[in-house]
């Protein structure tokens, strides 16, 4: 059974969850999508995920949350990666981290889709060996899921490619995100798996990824800890759809899509993402 699946990059605070409110109905509907699958690790004020926007996410329509490098910044999204299956932060972080290393969703036509999340070690904060982690869960998901995508949250191009190879063949998809910028490598790998760099950013693109350039050239410039404000203009869906079938594991298509919204979001905050964090220097 060949099966539609949505992979949804970087949802980037307030701008990227209107879009996502806004379009992510009318694109299922269009084209036929059977599971949704975002990154969501930025939707809370541009670092973070609440319990408040998890439901949100849920309602516009996602099925499948997978987080990045901060999976914890917002702490009140604990519980709920302890007791959902639908979320999932970077499998290979320490055995001891909250959450679960793979989310599962079954979809209408009877197929489960599973996405482990993985991340990068090259220029990022300290990780376990996201080969000796894929090799020990695989076959647990395999399991449990007969369609398996892997996400590769990573900032170093070559970490993403390499995965994609090593994974080539064994599970239907391989995609990377962390980078907010969308690349144009998608293919099908020799073995049969789809696969591309990264699906970018679901955001303000008019703006360095995702926040005000202005803030992000003058914290550049001086060396100064300035907090990186979120930008409200251009706002875009990114993603990607995959078809995989179910029987053979194997990918058919990879398409990378983007989608602008209608009207400008002139608004930085709502009250689901709390006070502005004048603490994120960073992205």
């Amino acid at each position: 059974m060949k099966l539609n699946i949505l992979c949804i990059g970087d949802i980037v605070g307030r701008p990227g969850r209107r879009v996502m409110a806004q379009k992510l109905a009318g694109l299922v509907r269009d084209m036929q999508i059977d599971c949704v699958i975002a990154n969501a690790e930025n939707s809370a004020g541009g670092s973070g995920l609440t319990p408040q926007i998890y439901d949100k996410l849920l309602k516009y329509g996602v099925h499948l949350i997978t987080l990045g490098d901060h999976a914890y910044r917002k702490k009140e999204i604990i519980p709920v990666l302890e007791s959902n299956i639908d979320i999932a932060r970077p499998a290979n972080l320490s055995p001891g981290s909250a959450g679960k290393d793979f989310a599962l969703y079954r979809t209408s036509k009877g197929p489960t889709v599973a996405v482990i999340p993985l991340i990068g070690r090259i220029f990022m904060k300290p990780a376990d060996c996201p080969y000796a982690k894929i090799d020990a869960i695989l076959a647990k998901v395999q399991q449990q899921a007969e369609i398996v995508l892997v996400e590769m949250h990573a900032e170093a191009t070559s970490e993403k490619v390499a995965m994609g190879y090593y994974l080539d063949g064994k599970v239907g998809c391989v995609y990377g995100t962390h980078t907010h910028i969308v690349t144009a490598d998608e293919r099908i790998l020799p073995r049969g798996t789809a696969y591309i760099t990264d699906i970018g950013m679901t955001g303000s693109h008019d703006s360095v990824l995702g926040r005000k350039a202005e803030c992000v050239i003058r914290a550049f410039r001086t060396q100064m800890p300035y907090p990186f404000e979120l930008a409200t203009g251009d706002v875009r869906l990114s993603a990607i759809v995959v078809t995989i079938d179910s029987h053979t594991k194997t990918a058919e298509r990879i398409e990378r899509i983007q989608i602008r919204l209608d009207e400008a979001d002139t608004t930085e905050y709502d009250s689901d993402d709390g006070r502005p964090d004048y603490s994120n220097t960073g992205f």
